[in-house]
């Protein structure tokens, strides 16, 4: 079966705890602190696999844990670093925070690899609590724990031009005559059961990939029959070539499939249905005149070419036709933006983690004329959040905002310029 949707719960692995222990040598009667710090935990780590195009795998097996770190030991005996869970996804898979719906990571473009959760960090020996007036510390810090997510994975089919269409007007037939796909064609309703993907090669000039998207049906978009779980993979097209039965071999009318289909797109999404769309008027050497003097092919150019959707007779069979739709659709990508459809991030898994219910504190302090922001949630943010990364900046600002730090700083009277000092880090103000 083909899987483009499945559910999965991570958890990456908890820091080991810090050891206490003390020397005890022969000649060494009151030796010093010797506890060990613990080791890391592992970090949850997504990476594309080129060889992957389904998400089976991940509907079979359902958790997915990395290691713990070890505690440490005596005689300064640091605990082994758990190790990461690499999880290997296919290209284009987009994860979303279960509860929410919202986007963590497209793994599409340039993100081939994303740190989703990163292990707990290891805790400190009691070797690093001795002080002047403490030099038998008898308390070592624990690890920090796991962190743990439920995820929807949902994996949108990378391509430059999508078919849509009623089932059994020829998608398949065409796929197979324009690329290398060889998806399986047979005279039944819903026979595409996986969207196939095949690259079209031109002579002079630049080929595109073209994936025929599964039948549709009317009502799709409210999830009737199995057009909804198909409807996400059209999401990242540029453009569409909508096929229909002009010879109506169905006893169906082409405008009327036309339309229906148009309207679960917008249904589902109104940006979809505003994507550049041309028609491909299909099996016309199948049409036989009956001297009605109504040609479905001049039938179908009265009614959509004045909306600006330009309509080709092809025949998928014999190929007549074809060229003349191909190079359209490749001058007509020409004129859209080559940048690829990428979800953006909603959800960032370190702010869930870094917020709750311990409380922090925002201050003034005049002596030294800062403004001093504090507490537990702001040392466990500042614990999971690299600074020096523009990633985790950009979270560290959504942060402070999401929280209400900002504006409390306002309210004190914070000016642009003026320094913020959390935990031994000063910062700038600026708006």
């Amino acid at each position: 079966m083909f899987a483009d949707r499945a559910k999965i719960y991570v958890r990456s692995g908890k820091g080991g705890d810090g050891h206490v222990s003390f020397r005890r040598e022969k000649y060494v009667p009151n030796g010093g602190p010797d506890g060990g710090d613990g080791g890391h935990g592992g970090s949850v780590i997504l990476e594309v696999d080129d060889g992957l195009n389904t998400l089976t795998d991940y509907r079979h097996v359902r958790k997915y844990k990395a290691q713990d770190g070890e505690n440490g030991g005596k005689r300064n005996c640091r605990g082994k670093n758990g190790e990461d869970l690499i999880l290997k996804m296919p290209a284009g898979t987009v994860v979303k925070e279960f509860e929410s719906g919202k986007v963590i990571t497209d793994l599409s473009g340039d993100n081939r690899r994303f740190v989703l959760l990163e292990g707990g960090r290891g805790g400190n020996g009691n070797q690093h609590y001795a002080t002047s007036t403490m030099q038998a510390p008898k308390y070592a810090q624990p690890g920090q724990p796991a962190k743990e997510l439920e995820l929807q994975l949902e994996l949108k089919v990378i391509a430059d031009v999508g078919l849509v269409g009623f089932p059994n007007v020829g998608k398949s037939t065409f796929l197979t005559q324009v690329s290398n796909a060889r998806p399986k064609v047979a005279n039944y309703h819903f026979t595409t059961l996986n969207p196939h993907l095949g690259v079209v090669d031109l002579q002079d000039a630049k080929g595109f990939v073209i994936a025929d998207i599964p039948g549709l049906i009317e009502g799709a978009s409210e999830g009737v029959g199995l057009g909804f779980e198909f409807l996400r993979h059209i999401e990242r097209t540029k453009a569409i070539i909508h096929i229909v039965d002009a010879a109506s071999t169905e006893g169906r009318d082409p405008i009327a499939d036309i339309y229906a289909i148009n309207k679960e797109l917008e249904t589902y999404n109104a940006d979809i249905a505003s994507r550049p769309q041309v028609i491909a008027a299909n099996k016309i050497d199948m049409i036989f005149d009956d001297g009605s003097g109504n040609d479905p092919v001049e039938l179908l150019k009265k009614e959509f070419e004045p909306k600006g959707i330009k309509v080709f007779p092809i025949s998928a069979i014999s190929g007549k036709g074809i060229r003349e739709l191909l190079y359209h659709m490749r001058n007509l990508l020409d004129t859209i933006d080559d940048k690829p459809v990428i979800f953006e991030q909603e959800f960032f898994p370190e702010y869930m983690l870094a917020s709750g219910d311990e409380p922090y504190t925002v201050t003034y302090d005049e002596k030294e004329n800062v403004y001093v922001v504090e507490g537990p949630r702001i040392e466990k943010m500042l614990g999971y959040t690299n600074l020096e990364s523009e990633k985790g900046f950009t979270f560290f600002q959504n942060f402070l905002k999401l929280n209400g730090i900002l504006e409390q700083l306002e309210e004190l009277g914070i000016q642009e310029g003026d320094t913020v000092r959390m935990y031994g880090l000063a910062f700038d103000y600026y708006k």
